[in-house]
């Protein structure tokens, strides 16, 4: 049997449905949950950009303990700067700020000028305090032409030093080229093997000895790049040449002081008064 439905009960049921579809409860309630967490986000004070740019000072980043690195690039740019004054023969001293000035690092905090102050450039061994507080640089030698030049290296060599970097010459005195062809006679320069650097001697001209050639040939036919001291004192025992044992000053042998005891054996015994035997009487008891 075929039922048939009542059309107005399904004419209800259509526009229930289309309530239904146009008015969602559920995804409305999730949506308005959602609504008022966006809200409670959004009413949240937010730290903007420039409140928090305000509280960290400008003036005094550089200034905290993680900033060493840019204290010491402060400090290496100071040093450069005093050499390449003193190189141009302008040695003239300057305080902080005008060295601070000259190097165009006048934003440097307070705490950094004065580790620069009483630390870094006090301890430098670069740089040169003077008394007023201003600093000039220090060269490793203190030589000004020619004439201090070679005094300097006929110390080296009467002291037994040896020779002088040329770096070194070069640092402390400028335009040391110029000297240097003036000296060709006075002077011997030697490159080191290990770092290609080189070394300048005093020439010594009583050190010209003449040696004859086939015992040069004979001396530098020897090799002894890999043979220690050690090695070499045994192959000369064997070979039955005296080695030189004693290379410094032979030290004095301490002197033995002798006990008190001992010069008390050596004082006279007293002695009786034998020339006033005659005199000496007994006095006993009489009975």
């Amino acid at each position: 049997m075929s039922t048939k439905m009542d059309p107005a009960l399904l004419q209800q049921r259509e526009l229930f449905k289309k309530r239904a579809i146009a008015t969602p409860t559920v995804e409305k309630k999730k949506r308005e949950k959602e609504t008022e967490r966006d809200d409670a986000v959004l009413k949240k004070p937010k730290v903007s950009s420039s409140s928090s740019a305000s509280k960290i000072d400008t003036t005094s980043y550089k200034t905290t303990t993680g900033s060493s690195q840019y204290k010491f690039s402060v400090l290496a740019k100071i040093v450069k700067h005093l050499k390449t004054k003193y190189q141009e023969n302008d040695d003239y001293p300057l305080s902080l700020d005008e060295i601070l000035d000259e190097t165009n690092q006048l934003d440097v905090g307070s705490k950094v000028k004065q580790w620069l102050q009483t630390e870094a450039l006090a301890q430098n061994p670069k740089i040169e305090m003077l008394q007023d507080g201003r600093f000039i640089f220090k060269p490793t030698y203190k030589i000004k032409d020619r004439k201090s030049l070679l005094k300097l290296l006929k110390q080296q060599d009467l002291k037994g030093l040896g020779g002088i970097l040329l770096d070194d010459i070069q640092e402390s005195l400028p335009q040391c080229e110029k000297y240097f062809k003036n000296l060709q006679n006075e002077i011997i320069v030697v490159q080191r093997p290990l770092d290609k650097k080189k070394v300048i001697f005093y020439h010594d001209k009583m050190d010209n000895i003449q040696i004859d050639e086939d015992f040069q040939k004979l001396w530098r036919s020897v090799p002894v790049d890999a043979i220690d001291d050690q090695k070499i004192d045994e192959h000369l025992e064997k070979q039955g040449i005296a080695k030189l044992s004693d290379h410094g000053l032979k030290k004095a042998p301490p002197i033995k002081r002798k006990k008190a005891a001992n010069k008390r054996k050596h004082l006279k015994k007293p002695r009786d008064n034998e020339h006033m035997a005659d005199l000496l009487e007994t006095y006993g008891d009489d009975k």
